[in-house]
C-alpha cells in the first residue's frame, strides 16, 4: 500500500510549523551564511534544522530537545 504524499507532507509540515512557531515566539531566525563552503560529501542541514540549532545555541532549547524535534521532523519528512 502507498503512502499518501498529502498526509505525509501534512505530519512534516505539524513539526516543522511547531518549530517556526517556537522560532518566531523567541524571535530567532537563522540567516545563511556564504562565508564557508561545505565539503562536497557534506550533509546540509535545511532551513528547520537550522532553526533548531539556532534555538539551541539561543538558550531556548536544550541538546535533548533538540534532538527530540530532529529525530520527529527527519521521520515526518522520510515518510
Amino acid at each position: 500500500m502507498a503512502a499518501d504524499p498529502e498526509a505525509a507532507t501534512q505530519a512534516q509540515d505539524s513539526t516543522a510549523a511547531y518549530i517556526r512557531g517556537l522560532a518566531a515566539q523567541h524571535r530567532v531566525s537563522y540567516v545563511q551564511s556564504h562565508m564557508k563552503q561545505p565539503a562536497d560529501d557534506a550533509i546540509e542541514s535545511d532551513e528547520i534544522e537550522c532553526m533548531l540549532f539556532a534555538l539551541h545555541r539561543a538558550g531556548h532549547l536544550d541538546l535533548r530537545e533538540l534532538i527530540l524535534l530532529q529525530v520527529e521532523y527527519l521521520r515526518e519528512a522520510k515518510s
